[in-house]
């Protein structure tokens, strides 16, 4: 018969098995519980000894009771005590070595380069040399303008004005540039 009813369908192996294995049925309402049944067995010589559990660490977040732990939280010191915390990891090591060899590599680099394309050093009697006709050009230069004529009426006149304005201009700028910085390097031309 059971073969029959396993054959029939999904539905029916369902109702097939409901019963055959019975749970005990719901107690009713008015039924009273057993009570006083005893044993001679001591369950704590049975069981190994048990450490007591910690409770793990938790903050409640909210008035509703909502719990987070505060291990992974990063409210407690956990990496602090590991025997590796405060020295920089290997890898990191590595790539900064790495990175100030690169960085040697060029600087030895660019010395080599400006090396092949050195700059003369200007001495300081060149320099003084070089400011002093600069002083002298200028001097010249400012007393054709002051030659010029107060009114201009001609072109020839206006341009020569504004040429002058312009080459003393130029040795001015010049000028500041060499008293301003003591130390003037001269490419070599190759």
């Amino acid at each position: 018969m059971q073969s029959e009813v396993l054959e029939g369908g999904g539905g029916a192996v369902k109702k097939l098995l409901n019963v055959l294995i019975r749970k005990p049925p719901v107690p009713r309402r008015n039924d009273k519980p057993l009570m006083g049944i005893h044993t001679k067995r001591d369950f704590l010589k049975e069981t190994p000894e048990l450490v007591p559990m910690k409770p793990q660490p938790a903050c409640v977040d909210t008035s509703k009771g909502h719990k987070q732990v505060l291990e992974n939280s990063g409210l407690v010191p956990k990496f602090i005590t590991r025997k590796d915390f405060g020295r920089v990891p290997a890898y990191l090591q590595q790539r900064s070595e790495a990175e100030r060899r690169a960085r040697e590599e060029y600087e030895n680099f660019v010395k080599a380069e400006r090396e092949q394309r050195a700059m003369k050093h200007m001495t300081e009697e060149e320099r003084q040399a070089i400011l002093k006709r600069l002083k002298e050009t200028w001097d010249k230069l400012h007393h054709e303008y002051q030659a010029l004529p107060l009114i201009i009426d001609t072109m020839s006149q206006r341009a020569t004005k504004d040429c002058l304005e312009r080459q003393m201009k130029q040795l001015e700028d010049d000028i500041d540039l060499f008293e301003r910085f003591k130390i003037i390097y001269i490419p070599n031309d190759d």
